[in-house]
């Protein structure tokens, strides 16, 4: 965390650009205080706007008045949209006493909260290794507002999840999911695409009797979210001949394997009927050699039978996370563009070098499945690459300055709040007494925050 998160506050952090806003800047105990506030000047600077030196005309600099009552607070109107420091001078010397960072927004991004979840993980219920009420609780005490589990062929560890924490207050959203293998039908009907059904209502995997309804048989309220409307389960012949006629409607090139599109095609078609958000994950896996071969790529992104495409993924070499990033902006600049996510595709929530890798943000109205899968579906998401001790951004350039801003300025204050609900979550799962009373007083205690820091 910054040095000045620790010895000042200032709020709002966010608000909108062009409307009056009265900001406080207020010391986190007296060894910040400011002693003499008649030889200090209060100074504001567009991070866009250039050295005021050179570019005197663009209002950089611009001293603002302001009131003291042991914290200082002025009232100002910043023109558009960007970050900008805010800086306490002396004015006998002209020396930097102090620099503090708001950011003004557009319209179209005001009432819109930062949101940093992962769409993609794995628990022992498949390949992982904790169980799903503690995996929910190690994401929260990183700072994750939002997840879903996403087993293999699995989607009531998801449920678990839910179910796990329904009588507790907590405000980290545990979401549905599964990842979607469906039955090899060899020799030509082959499909090892890896599709996430992020927050659908249904499980594609229990339409055909697989590993789901082997382990839990053919209870209707095991693959589906509060009763949605589930589809009548299939047989493989009746599988292959459904996706055989799909794919005769479809007009697929030379090259690409019928079968494995259409398939893929016929997935994430469920996915929208069950109201999810459908993920084409990691095609530079390398799984021997790369798990999709390249023209497949090149054909899924440019047709998008998908909603996002996972372009960071939970793997820390270069191929996977560097070449999806070179392939997405390279499909975009020749005019293809969908939205984009990142996720740890983790299998091991602690002592676990790749489990926080990737991770998306969302600017969304509220912390709820439906909103947050309607607003990656609306562009309002960027990847986060955590590989590295410095982070790198993946998506819209303008979103990646905002997010950069949060990441620096809001998130280490918000992660402090998320990492006590997540011990206590952890508390909770595991029985330990007074675990749900500490939960029911801390509740309430993120939105207080983003209501503070937030003038929306």
């Amino acid at each position: 965390m910054k040095t000045e998160l620790h010895y000042y506050d200032i709020f709002p952090k966010v608000f909108p650009a062009g409307k009056e806003v009265t900001i406080t800047i207020k010391p986190l105990g007296y060894h910040a205080d400011f002693e003499t506030p008649d030889k200090i000047a209060l100074c504001i600077y567009g991070l866009e706007d250039g050295n005021p030196r050179d570019y005197p005309y663009r209002g950089n600099g611009i001293e603002i008045p302001f009131d003291f009552d042991g914290c200082i607070r002025f009232t100002h109107t910043f023109p558009k949209e960007q970050q900008y420091f805010v800086r306490i001078m002396d004015k006998d010397s002209g020396k930097r006493l102090l620099q503090l960072s708001v950011y003004a927004l557009a319209e179209d991004l005001c009432g819109r909260y930062p949101l940093i979840g992962d769409l993609h993980m794995h628990t022992c219920r498949s390949d992982g290794r904790q169980c799903p009420a503690v995996v929910c609780a190690n994401y929260r005490k990183h700072g994750y507002d939002f997840f879903a589990i996403t087993d293999h062929n699995r989607y009531y560890p998801s449920l678990e999840a839910i179910e796990t924490y329904k009588d507790v207050p907590i405000e980290f959203n545990i979401c549905t999911g599964e990842e979607v293998h469906l039955p090899d039908l060899a020799p030509d009907h082959i499909n090892d695409v890896h599709i996430v059904n992020f927050g659908g209502k249904y499980s594609v995997n229990a339409i055909l009797l697989d590993e789901h309804t082997e382990e839990f048989g053919n209870d209707i309220d095991k693959r589906r979210f509060e009763g949605f409307p589930c589809p009548d389960q299939l047989t493989e012949d009746e599988y292959r001949a459904e996706v055989d006629a799909l794919a005769a409607t479809l007009d697929i090139p030379e090259g690409i394997e019928p079968f494995t599109y259409a398939s893929c095609v016929w997935v994430f078609n469920h996915i929208k009927k069950a109201e999810g958000l459908g993920i084409f994950c990691h095609p530079y896996w390398i799984s021997n050699v790369y798990q999709v071969p390249e023209s497949l790529t090149d054909y899924m992104l440019k047709t998008r039978p998908f909603d996002a495409f996972e372009v960071l993924g939970g793997e820390n070499y270069y191929e996977q996370n560097g070449l999806q990033t070179h392939k997405y902006y390279e499909i975009k600049a020749q005019g293809y563009d969908f939205p984009i996510v990142g996720s740890t595709d983790s299998h091991s929530s602690v002592n676990n070098e790749n489990a926080y890798v990737a991770s998306t943000m969302v600017f969304s109205p509220a912390n709820e499945c439906e909103a947050i899968i309607d607003s990656i579906k609306k562009y309002y998401s960027i990847a986060i690459d955590g590989i590295s001790k410095e982070y790198r951004l993946v998506g819209d350039f303008r979103l990646a300055k905002y997010a950069n801003f949060l990441l620096k300025e809001y998130f280490p204050l918000h992660d402090d709040l998320c990492y006590e609900e997540g011990r206590a979550m952890k508390d909770y799962a595991c029985g330990v007494e007074g675990a749900k009373e500490t939960l029911e007083f801390i509740s309430g205690r993120i939105k207080k925050q983003r209501e503070k820091y937030f003038a929306f």
